[in-house]
């Protein structure tokens, strides 16, 4: 029971789990042929407001991570596929930022774990 993630341009190891992109947008020069086997959850991803407004600017990641976090609690059905992936499996969210610390996936990854360790609590 493990969420990773991995920058989509990366060659993926061998699959273990469900892999899921979690970008609004499709990243730019990936043929779809290429992720056949991903699903993406394009509405998992920040809304474009918030996307644009962060813009991958380190100084705004703490209110990022605050605003996306309330975009999350206020749609579950976004996420629930991973979270339920995650609580019996691997899972690796895909993404296509060249900021390896300070994108959405990271943040995801954040906030699902908590969740599941919340769920494993109760």
């Amino acid at each position: 029971m493990s969420i990773d993630i991995r920058r989509v341009y990366e060659k993926l190891a061998k699959k273990t789990g469900k892999l899921f992109l979690v970008d609004r947008v499709w990243p730019r020069g990936v043929k779809k042929d290429k992720l056949a086997d991903v699903i993406w959850l394009r509405d998992v991803a920040p809304s474009t407001a918030l996307r644009k407004w962060f813009g991958h600017d380190p100084q705004k990641w703490e209110r990022f991570l605050s605003k996306y976090f309330e975009e999350l609690d206020e749609h579950p059905d976004t996420w629930s596929a991973i979270l339920e992936a995650a609580g019996s499996g691997s899972v690796t969210l895909l993404y296509g930022a060249k900021d390896t610390e300070h994108n959405q996936a990271v943040a995801l990854r954040a906030y699902l774990e908590k969740r599941l360790k919340h769920t494993r609590a109760s």
